[in-house]
């Protein structure tokens, strides 16, 4: 995923437009700052404020806040208790997180193919996947939908499909803060509410719709489901005293018929967690830009369609991201559709040509099941989908400080390294 470029091109005088970036404003330096005066910097009073907020924004019962969008992916798994034998349905579109995080807890992963027009898993994909699985002896416990560059996966088939097999579905949201599914009923149900889902994932990175430099959640409406992440988010202790085994070593019998209150300083574990929690400065910064996130989203969705309309008359050797009926989406990414070879230009050439305009891109993605770790568990699958979108796929800049003159820039430097007419 990484950080935005941040090094000049050599042949351009004009600002460098990384594929994507933070956008921080005073109230956001005010926020960390009132955070470094306070009294405290790690579990305190900002991360009970922003999960409240994510709560309040996503309509979900809960949300988890962790240390990134990683370890937001292995608490989901974690909390669902997924392990050997087990088997998560990934698309392959996807950053590494999603499937590793499976790994993770020891449980395999069926990978299915997307739409190469979306880079999305859809209901059809996930029943091949399943069906792989089954084959290969596994035991399918959850979906792990990607709502890929700020569209939503087709929650609503994939739900069905879940309640069919009995499945758990994780929702990897990390490209989706802000965006909404569209039922078939016509309900908005905001990505994180988990109205189709079980768990739902989310990311801060500085790339992302909202930064907390590094941060991530998990929102879900089971509250059993959120005490395993809080545990599992903090080593796995427990200091809930109605969940203590040792009740000697808990309590004092003059507490006991006193009050139940445990020893002060009484904890315990009873399965090993990690250290994935979010501190009070990250927490803060998340918190802020939350608060901007309608006007980050607005204005990622007017680059979006300036985009569409600049990029057109380039079309069909460039094309924008086919666009999904069902969602709102809070766009991510500017992922294109490019025909290099009818171009005549490598993917590489391209690339290297926009940067030498000072115009920064990346590939989204390579296709997980491609990896050395993973083609070697997959015996070489062949998906065809994913390898069709990897091929053509080349995410251009979007940030909310583009102005709409950097949009013709950009489109104007991509035609010129295709050797097309300028479109502006």
């Amino acid at each position: 995923m990484g950080g935005p470029d941040s090094a000049p091109p050599p042949l351009s005088l004009a600002p460098f437009l990384p594929y994507g970036r933070q956008d921080i404003d005073q109230n956001d330096i005010d926020a960390v700052t009132a955070v470094l005066r306070g009294d405290w910097l790690t579990q305190g009073p900002a991360v009970e404020a922003f999960e409240r907020a994510l709560c309040e924004r996503t309509g979900a019962a809960h949300a988890v806040s962790c240390a990134n969008g990683t370890a937001a992916l292995h608490l989901a798994t974690l909390a669902l208790g997924l392990g050997p034998g087990d088997a998560v349905v990934v698309p392959a579109i996807t950053f590494l997180a999603t499937a590793n995080a499976a790994r993770y807890v020891g449980a395999e992963v069926a990978f299915a193919d997307v739409d190469p027009a979306t880079g999305l898993m859809g209901p059809e994909q996930a029943e091949a996947a399943i069906g792989r699985a089954a084959r290969a002896g596994w035991r399918v416990r959850a979906l792990a939908p990607v709502h890929f560059a700020g569209q939503t996966a087709d929650m609503a088939g994939l739900a069905a499909l879940a309640a069919r097999h009995g499945l758990a579905v994780i929702e990897d949201a990390c490209h989706a803060i802000g965006s909404v599914d569209v039922a078939p009923d016509g309900r908005a149900l905001p990505v994180g509410s988990n109205g189709f889902g079980t768990l739902t994932a989310f990311s801060f990175h500085p790339v992302k719709t909202i930064a907390a430099g590094e941060g991530g959640a998990v929102t879900t409406n089971d509250p059993g489901l959120a005490a395993r992440l809080r545990r599992f988010r903090n080593h796995g202790m427990e200091r809930d005293p109605a969940g203590f085994e040792d009740r000697e070593a808990a309590f004092t019998a003059a507490e006991i018929t006193k009050d139940g209150t445990a020893n002060p300083w009484y904890y315990e574990m009873a399965e090993p967690g990690f250290n994935y929690r979010l501190t009070d400065i990250h927490s803060a910064l998340a918190l802020s830009q939350l608060a901007r996130l309608d006007a980050f989203v607005e204005r990622r969705r007017h680059l979006m369609d300036l985009y569409a309309e600049r990029l057109a008359p380039l079309a069909p050797l460039v094309l924008p991201a086919a666009r999904a009926p069902w969602c709102r989406p809070a766009w991510h990414l500017c992922a294109v559709r490019i025909d290099f070879a009818a171009a005549g230009r490598t993917r590489a050439q391209v690339m290297a040509d926009l940067r030498g305009r000072g115009i920064g891109t990346q590939v989204h993605y390579i296709p997980v099941h491609r990896q050395p770790y993973w083609r070697n568990r997959c015996d070489n699958l062949v998906l065809p989908g994913a390898d069709a979108h990897y091929a053509r796929t080349l995410s251009l800049p979007l940030f909310p400080a583009m102005t709409d003159a950097d949009v013709d820039r950009v489109a104007t430097a991509l035609a010129e390294a295709l050797g097309l007419p300028s479109p502006v």
